[in-house]
C-alpha cells in the first residue's frame, strides 16, 4: 500500500490531494520513483487515449452494453485514434471534422479505393 500526495496551485489557491494505492511490487521494487512513474504512465494513457475516446469519439454516449459489442467498439475506436494520429492531423477532433466533410479521406487511411462500385 502507498500514499501519493499531489500539490497544486490554481487561481492562487493551493490544494493538496491525497490518494492511496495498492501494488503487488515488493518493498524493494516499490520505491517512490517507481510508484510515481507508474502513476504518471497511467494518467498519460488516461489523458492521451481514454479522454480522446470519451470526448472526441463519444464513447460515453454509446449505449451498447451487452455481449462482446462494447469491447469490439472500443477496439475500433482505438484503431481509429491510431490511424488519425499517424495521418499527421493536428488533432483527432480536427481529423474527424475533416473526414465528416470528405469521407474519401477516411477511406484513404485504410488504403481503400474511394469508389467501391465497379
Amino acid at each position: 500500500m502507498f500514499r501519493l500526495e499531489r500539490r497544486r496551485k490554481a487561481n492562487g489557491k493551493a490544494t493538496v490531494e491525497v490518494v492511496y494505492g495498492i501494488t503487488s511490487l515488493s518493498r524493494l521494487a516499490a520505491d517512490a520513483a517507481a510508484l510515481l512513474g507508474y502513476s504518471r504512465r497511467h494518467w498519460g494513457i488516461e489523458n492521451g487515449l481514454h479522454y480522446t475516446r470519451d470526448v472526441t469519439l463519444g464513447e460515453d454516449r454509446c449505449r451498447v452494453r451487452r455481449g462482446h459489442a462494447p469491447r469490439a467498439l472500443a477496439s475500433l475506436r482505438n484503431v481509429a485514434v491510431y490511424l488519425l494520429r499517424n495521418a499527421e492531423h493536428p488533432s483527432v477532433a480536427a481529423a474527424t471534422r475533416a473526414m465528416v466533410a470528405r469521407p474519401d479521406l477516411a477511406l484513404d487511411l485504410l488504403n481503400a479505393p474511394a469508389s467501391i462500385s465497379e
